[in-house]
């Protein structure tokens, strides 16, 4: 994965252009997401990763780091609920994917082999949202 040559850098740097200082009214997540483009990638932790899948920022470097963690413990709770990483990523839009096969479909194997009575622990509506992913459908608008 050519992205893990890159974890000494930050967002700003390999997502252009850099983004200026929030403005002085932001809210108290854009100012979180502003600061986490100037962290190096090796420093986002889940929670970080998954702030910025949410908001749909720097998706083509930021979306391999959350499979990273996600191939490996799936219902990995980043901050709100098991799960909630893996709801985000999941939900990236197709265009994405589609830069990243590779990376789509270890998710796809990863979360084929899910237990049902994992799923059944997640929000509802999320195996549907599961489901869908595994399928290579794009997610309702």
């Amino acid at each position: 994965m050519a992205l893990l040559l890159h974890l000494d850098r930050t967002l700003d740097e390999l997502d252009p252009p850099r983004w200026p200082d929030p403005p002085a009214d932001a809210t108290h997540l854009v100012r979180k997401v502003h600061t986490l483009r100037r962290v190096p990638l090796r420093e986002l932790r889940a929670a970080d990763l998954r702030t910025l899948v949410s908001q749909g920022v720097a998706l083509p470097n930021v979306v391999p780091l959350a499979v990273r963690l996600l191939v490996d413990d799936p219902l990995l709770d980043a901050y709100f609920y098991p799960g909630d990483l893996l709801l985000a990523t999941v939900n990236v839009p197709p265009p994405v994917w589609t830069l990243l096969p590779d990376l789509a479909a270890q998710l796809r194997t990863a979360l084929s082999d899910l237990p049902e009575t994992d799923l059944a622990t997640l929000p509802l509506g999320a195996a549907d949202e599961i489901a869908r992913f595994i399928a290579g459908a794009e997610p309702p608008r």
